[in-house]
């Protein structure tokens, strides 16, 4: 165990926090019970972590003049490390490989539309090798931070899964933390975006490449320093691939970004990275400056695009994800299929026994006597009568948690 980790958990709680409160000794005895029973890591990795969001916890509440003011501070205390404690359960249950894909995802939608370099037109590749470099530069700096914080040593380093979990959960974290500014509050890595794609030169995408790739420059010796040879270790996807239905959720995700800002449309893409953060209706107010029917309004139009992405221009894209290709007959069940075909007309039924064939587009309307317009809306309204099938609680499951 790393020497200064193992200093901070012989410290009493009292003597860390300045605080003698027996609501201190109550939630870390929850967090080591909790981590115990729902984790695989041994008695005394329980205790540490436990300990590290308790004094985090109470630090928090100490800091905060709204919890101070609020005269409920167990309470506040208590709810934080209830979801600190969940946070850690979450990426503990994903696993190493999948927890890391579930966090790079999550930083990346966030940062896609600040990655911007001056004078660089961006293709879709080149943005996510962008993203890629700063996100390897972004966790440097977590870690840099999660041991100054928890004061662990500057050579501390996750271990075992419930700690890499921990880890984790606090970049999430950090990356969220709002920064007031004049005027208003931003979140602590789009200002780091913002300023590293300000800083990015023209000439860099060829080293960014390299270094994407694994290549080492010998004439810069930075891509051998331990911290970075440790970051790659511990965050890096491993030799094994990556599970599919996480590759294609990030797929979806930054094509969905980019048909939203082909078409202008800034405001419902700030509206969906936010809404990817699990933010509250409120929360989301707050941080675009919004009335309630401001945000109702702009919610309805990001829906209007959503549909028309998803059964419209990237359909294919979006229903492989959704595991309801034509091949598995969109994910609908024989019963469900069979009330599904009934409902449809002769020119609509003729439309998809051609799409399920395989055929090109222009065959199809050539075929049928359509228009690529008149083909294109009747395909739209067959997607949208297997979407709302899938989705009605008559199917006894609800709306999927995908769509």
């Amino acid at each position: 165990m790393n020497s200064a980790a193992t200093a901070t958990a012989t410290i009493p709680f009292a003597t860390i926090l300045g605080e003698n409160s027996t609501g201190v000794e109550v939630i870390f005895q929850l967090l080591c019970k909790e981590f115990q029973q729902s984790t695989k890591a041994s008695e005394q990795n329980c205790h540490d972590v436990a300990r590290r969001i308790t004094t985090e916890v109470y630090r928090i509440c100490q800091e905060s003049k709204r919890i101070q003011a609020s005269g409920t501070v167990e309470s506040s205390a208590m709810t934080l490390a209830r979801y600190r404690l969940q946070q850690c359960l979450r990426y503990y249950q994903l696993g190493s490989n999948r927890g890391r894909v579930e966090l790079h995802s999550t930083l990346s939608a966030i940062v896609y539309r600040y990655i911007n370099p001056p004078q660089r037109q961006l293709s879709y590749q080149g943005r996510l090798t962008i993203i890629e470099d700063f996100l390897q530069s972004f966790y440097l700096e977590a870690l840099n931070a999660f041991r100054r914080e928890n004061q662990l040593g500057t050579t501390y380093r996750p271990q075992t899964l419930l700690e890499l979990s921990e880890y984790m959960a606090f970049t999430e974290r950090y990356g969220k933390r709002r920064i007031p500014l004049p005027g208003r509050q931003q979140q602590l890595i789009i200002l780091r975006a913002q300023t590293f794609s300000q800083q990015q030169p023209p000439e860099t995408s060829v080293d960014i490449e390299q270094a994407a790739e694994g290549s080492n420059n010998e004439a810069d010796g930075s891509w051998e320093e331990p911290a970075i040879h440790q970051l790659r270790s511990t965050m890096a996807t491993q030799a094994e691939p990556e599970p599919e239905e996480d590759t294609l959720r990030s797929v979806v995700v930054t094509e969905l970004m980019n048909y939203l800002e082909q078409r202008q449309q800034s405001d419902c893409a700030d509206y969906f990275s936010l809404r990817l953060q699990d933010l509250s209706a409120q929360e989301i107010e707050s941080i675009l400056g919004l009335t309630p029917r401001q945000r109702d309004y702009l919610q309805q139009r990001f829906k209007y695009h959503l549909i028309r992405f998803a059964l419209l221009h990237r359909w294919e894209l979006v229903h492989e994800w959704l595991e309801a290709s034509l091949h598995t007959n969109l994910g609908l069940t024989p019963q469900q299929w069979q009330v599904y075909t009934a409902q449809l007309d002769n020119k609509q039924r003729s439309l998809l026994e051609l799409k399920q064939q395989g055929q090109a587009d222009e065959k199809i309307a050539k075929t049928l006597g359509l228009s690529m317009a008149q083909l294109q809306k009747r395909w739209f309204k067959i997607l949208e009568q297997a979407w709302e099938i899938r989705n009605s609680l008559v199917s006894g499951s609800g709306a999927s948690t995908h769509e």
